[in-house]
């Protein structure tokens, strides 16, 4: 057969280019390439796995034709996946969470896939969780099959055997620094593995996001449930352990922020003229974080995850920036109000506690709301109005839990939110924000009141 004839879309996997990077990162004294998986047939590096699972999955009788392929995905990989049943034949349900964009969801459903948006801040092992949908789900439907792409080896396999050795031979074995984003794990395990197999003096550096578990696990061995709380940021971090990650490959995870992730997301399109998503700002701006790890003369190769149409109603719609407090406006930030001590430090109150002990809490600091705290996680949150209209409706609930009368968490902001952006943020129905100082690891608790004293 010709050359880059194929008898399907699925021979069209895989090598993809491997782009210099200039503008975006010229601070860096190496040279960084990109490893650019837009070009795959879904538009992302999830393209590999999925056939691999599905293939494997076939060898092995685990799907079996006519079945139904049920995945929890962030949506690249029930791209990929939908691409391969399509093919094949089968049928596809996917769980996703509401944090996801509506564009990965709208094009899952544009594959002929059923699409089941599950709740973001729950525990994994939560009924309403992606993952545990996902599980009931494939026990009730008939010939199922769920791949796990978390703890399925057949993701990492795919990119020990294609990723790897692509880029080994598009640098012709010479580079120092491998930089990835890090969800399941199995791409940067597969592709670490591999090229460390054939140069052991490589760097793998993994890009964590803020409220994920991974950069403690690795240095201090401690999954800490402390460490999660919900993040923007799609398609890395996590609040578990998958199998795919193996720690021994990657020398050390380097945590970023939403904001920045989100900003350097658009600096890629806008200096490099590359089309990338969210995953690709958060491994910029890791890069940019560790520029002095890397020295003149070092090749870097930074693994750009999926394409930006996917965010299109996100990070590509100033409206959602300025909503979210990542646009760039001239002023005071959340820190100047911080460091000003006009944002008070979170004083909580465990869920177990009683309602009456709330209403003493915020009496005791003056407070009219107050984070509520699960094993010192924040998880919601108790106004002084509500808490006084519940008991004068139930005199009996002073003696309840305060879970029974809780309201939503507070959101998480970054402390380098313009004051400006912040304005909108605090209205009737959520009148405080938490304002996240990631490197000091402090949380403020952030009011109308503190914004009227920044004008």
């Amino acid at each position: 057969m010709p050359s880059n004839v194929h008898d399907s879309i699925l021979g069209t996997i895989g090598h993809t280019p491997l782009v210099r990077l200039n503008k975006v990162v010229s601070d860096i004294p190496a040279t960084v390439y990109a490893k650019v998986e837009t070009f795959n047939p879904g538009h992302s590096i999830k393209d590999r796995m999925a056939i691999r699972m599905v293939e494997d999955a076939e060898r092995n009788g685990l799907l079996k034709p006519g079945g139904t392929i049920i995945e929890g995905t962030s949506g690249n990989t029930g791209m990929g996946l939908a691409i391969a049943a399509i093919v094949k034949g089968y049928k596809c349900i996917f769980t996703t969470t509401d944090k996801q964009s509506r564009e990965k969801v709208d094009a899952l459903r544009a594959f002929g896939a059923e699409v089941i948006v599950c709740p973001t801040d729950v525990e994994p092992e939560d009924p309403r969780s992606y993952y545990s949908v996902s599980s009931r789900l494939e026990r009730e439907t008939p010939n199922a099959w769920k791949p796990n792409q978390y703890d399925n080896l057949s993701n990492t396999q795919a990119h020990y055997e294609t990723t790897g050795p692509e880029i080994w031979e598009q640098v012709g074995g010479k580079f120092d620094h491998l930089v990835v984003g890090v969800g399941t794990g199995g791409t940067i395990c597969g592709t670490g593995k591999f090229l460390k197999e054939r140069n052991p003096q490589l760097k793998v550096w993994g890009i964590d996001t803020y409220g994920s578990v991974f950069k403690k696990y690795k240095e201090q061995g401690v999954l800490d449930k402390h460490e999660i709380y919900p993040y923007v940021t799609e398609g890395i971090g996590e609040d578990f352990l998958p199998k795919n990650v193996d720690f021994s490959v990657i020398d050390h995870f380097e945590k970023v922020s939403d904001r920045n992730a989100a900003i350097y997301t658009r600096e890629i399109v806008r200096q490099e003229g590359i089309w990338v998503g969210y995953s690709a700002g958060s491994a910029v701006a890791g890069l940019l974080q560790l520029k002095d790890r890397f020295r003149k003369g070092e090749v870097v190769v930074v693994i750009f995850h999926d394409h930006g149409t996917r965010y299109l109603g996100k990070i590509f719609n100033p409206e959602w920036m300025r909503r979210m407090g990542y646009e760039t406006v001239a002023g005071p930030t959340a820190r100047s109000l911080a460091q000003s001590k006009k944002v008070a430090d979170i004083v909580g109150l465990e869920v177990t506690a009683t309602v009456d002990q709330a209403v003493k809490r915020m009496s005791e600091f003056d407070f009219s709301q107050i984070p509520i705290t699960k094993e010192s996680r924040i998880v919601g949150s108790l106004r002084d109005t509500h808490a006084y209209a519940s008991i004068v409706a139930d005199p009996f609930v002073r003696t309840q839990p305060v879970s029974t009368i809780m309201q939503k968490a507070f959101p998480y902001v970054d402390i380098e939110t313009p004051v400006e952006l912040l304005a909108p943020m605090i209205t009737p129905e959520n009148p405080a924000v938490l304002v996240r100082d990631f490197s000091a690891d402090k949380t403020y608790v952030l009011t109308g009141y503190d914004i009227l004293q920044a004008f």
